[in-house]
């Protein structure tokens, strides 16, 4: 059975999250968090999100606001609006809530949802990532998975771009 109604109902504010979360943690559930623009979605997104949801029972995604994405990528971004990403992302059968946040980092999101393991791509350090340090104090962990090489949102754009020029 598809639960084609259910997907609107995944995106959700902290208020109506926080509700969510407590609910999850009183029948035992584990949560994983990670985030980001994900403005065109592509293969490397796919893998790191089912990389995240391996980590725990439940998955919630960040996805950083138009502003953000914007404040962090340039004027040209994002390609997709806001609620079209967390849209899409919603549909995602591996992804459990998604809440689109106004910041550049999710560093309050983070401390609000104190999730149970912390999930970013990439070359980082846990001392890089934002939220790791309250993640580990409040019991959790924090897992780097690798960069898919050859996927990226900018390259997408590029590629787009040289095949008009």
């Amino acid at each position: 059975m598809r639960a084609i109604n259910s997907i609107p109902q995944k995106i959700a504010a902290i208020k109506e999250l926080s509700f969510k979360i407590a609910a999850w943690r009183a029948t035992g559930k584990t949560i994983a968090f990670t985030n980001g623009c994900f403005d065109i979605l592509h293969e490397g997104h796919i893998f790191s999100l089912s990389q995240a949801a391996k980590e725990a029972d439940l998955l919630i995604v960040g996805v950083n606001s138009d502003a953000s994405v914007k404040r962090l990528k340039g004027n040209d971004r994002p390609i997709n609006h806001e609620k079209s990403r967390a849209l899409l992302l919603a549909s995602l059968a591996i992804i459990d809530a998604v809440i689109i946040f106004e910041e550049d980092t999710p560093l309050e999101l983070i401390k609000a949802i104190l999730p149970d393991v912390l999930v970013k791509g990439g070359d980082y350090t846990v001392e890089q990532i934002v939220g790791a340090k309250e993640v580990i104090s409040n019991g959790g962990n924090v897992i780097i998975n690798p960069i898919v090489e050859g996927y990226s949102t900018t390259g997408i754009i590029q590629q787009i771009k040289s095949s008009y020029s």
